[in-house]
């Protein structure tokens, strides 16, 4: 795996989550010409991943069980139980996030709108994903993809998603626990 198939299989979750009108976001925002969001043109759009590496994270899931067909529609589509275990359990482990210097980004882990007022923080700094139109200063985390800031910035319920990936990664245990039944809660 990649760290981009956790993006892809995420924002393919925000794709599901808009279906079923879970929350205010349309499926097919900043796409152009009406689109299918399932497609790899226009998860390419949306999250800034080339359709080749769209592509190729899509077969990578299928391969692991992240992700499976739909026998209805015959699109790729995570499966949350398996996704929601492999993030809590092994992303900190495969893709670990490490807190760098200070810079200007897109706030994200408990500094992200997600988790803003659910941990009272010991200290000042928040985490950002480094990001050239972020309007918040604090300690850099590498995002998982480096489109991850502009997806997000097209997609509340995927931000969140990947802010609480993000708490997963970098916060201890309570933190990270936290985060963690957040997410459970999200994926069902």
């Amino acid at each position: 795996m990649k760290s981009q198939d956790v993006v892809v299989l995420l924002k393919l979750v925000s794709l599901e989550d808009d279906e079923q009108n879970i929350g205010h976001q349309p499926a097919r925002q900043g796409l152009v010409g009406g689109e299918d969001p399932y497609s790899v043109r226009g998860l390419e759009a949306a999250l800034g991943i080339s359709k080749t590496e769209v592509s190729a994270s899509i077969k990578r899931s299928l391969a692991s069980g992240i992700a499976i067909k739909d026998r209805k529609t015959g699109r790729s589509k995570p499966n949350r139980r398996q996704l929601r275990e492999f993030i809590v359990h092994g992303l900190k482990f495969v893709f670990p996030a490490k807190p760098g210097t200070m810079q200007r980004g897109l706030p994200t882990a408990f500094a992200a709108p997600v988790l803003r007022n659910s941990l009272q923080s010991a200290g000042s700094l928040i985490s950002v994903w480094p990001y050239a139109r972020g309007q918040e200063m604090g300690q850099s985390v590498e995002p998982l993809f480096k489109s991850v800031p502009d997806a997000a910035e097209k997609d509340e319920r995927l931000y969140a998603y990947l802010a609480l990936v993000d708490a997963v990664r970098l916060g201890n245990q309570r933190e990270a626990n936290l985060a963690a039944n957040l997410l459970a809660e999200r994926l069902g």
